[in-house]
């Protein structure tokens, strides 16, 4: 946990989608606590024509350089930490790979500790100790 999907248009090099992962992961690692290795995450790349956004939503002026950062994890974090993440993402990605932070659009999806199994058909969160 947590499980995060970037969306943007097709055309980035395999350099710059490492560069988005590598900012989004050291974020959630330095404001929601996330542990080492616990790193699961996926680029979806979109062409023109099934990626759309509003370019000028809430005054913010969006580019084709938009990236929709979903992340799902559990709903454990304050107000104040979910703040700090957003700030911390959008800093880092515009640090590496460049993105203005105009272009990075987040959306946190909580859910229960029982909604996730991580392999072996268990429920690892949810069940006690020695289970």
């Amino acid at each position: 946990m947590p499980l995060t999907r970037l969306s943007l248009r097709a055309g980035k090099p395999a350099a710059y989608h490492a560069a988005l992962m590598d900012g989004v992961y050291e974020a959630m690692r330095e404001t929601f606590g996330v542990p080492e290795d616990d790193r699961f995450m996926m680029i979806h790349e979109h062409g023109a024509g099934a990626f759309a956004y509003g370019a000028a939503y809430l005054g913010i002026p969006r580019s084709d350089d938009l990236v929709i950062i979903q992340i799902t994890c559990n709903d454990t974090r304050t107000a104040a930490q979910k703040r700090a993440l957003y700030r911390a993402i959008a800093a880092r990605l515009s640090a590496d790979p460049g993105l203005r932070p105009e272009d990075v659009f987040i959306n946190l999806v909580e859910v229960k500790p029982e909604n996730w199994s991580f392999g072996h058909g268990r429920a690892q969160y949810a069940e006690p100790e020695g289970s």
